[in-house]
């Protein structure tokens, strides 16, 4: 186990906490005037999903989880769960929609991603920095339209929406930031 102070704290972490594994969903930073300044946490246990709030002090020190990660392909969606097939052993894991948060929004059929284990049970996945994915519905680009200003919605075919420039036409395939959500390029 690493240590981490508790200011330092980023939100999709997993720490251990009364020793349960638990992910950081929100964190606030709270520096009163005249009073010592707090961390409020605000996390999910791993295990039970049960919510848990807790005010840090901002010295304490925070373990936080080891993981290893493997290479596995994203293969279907089965209702809340994703599937998921290990490249070395083949063997299929199921992580819920819960585990995956936003970034069920950027997974792909095929697509290969690194899968974050704890003690050889999936917690979670680490997304490249960008995936490209082809827009499916939004209004039609307008003729002589640069890459100024006008903006509009776009779905992609994860579902994601994304605001793209008025240039993007459905069928386009764009390049989306997995961190912010935010539109990048056209590819």
């Amino acid at each position: 186990m690493a240590s981490v102070q508790a200011s330092r704290l980023k939100v999709g972490m997993l720490i251990k906490f009364d020793g349960a594994l638990v992910r950081v969903l929100e964190v606030q930073h709270i520096t009163p005037g005249n009073l010592r300044a707090h961390v409020r946490g605000k996390m999910r246990d791993i295990k039970n999903g049960r919510l848990v709030d807790h005010k840090f002090r901002a010295d304490d020190m925070v373990d936080r989880a080891i993981l290893d990660e493997r290479q596995m392909q994203y293969l279907y969606r089965e209702g809340d769960m994703f599937v998921f097939m290990d490249n070395e052993s083949y063997e299929q894991t199921h992580l819920s929609l819960e585990a995956l948060g936003d970034g069920a929004q950027y997974l792909l059929p095929e697509a290969v991603i690194s899968v974050e284990l704890y003690e050889n049970a999936p917690v979670g996945i680490h997304l490249p920095a960008t995936v490209d994915l082809k827009i499916t519905d939004t209004a039609p680009g307008i003729k002589g339209a640069t890459a100024s200003a006008q903006v509009k919605p776009a779905t992609c075919e994860t579902g994601l929406v994304v605001t793209v420039p008025s240039f993007v036409n459905p069928g386009d395939v764009i390049r989306v930031n997995t961190e912010t959500g935010e539109y990048m390029s056209r590819v």
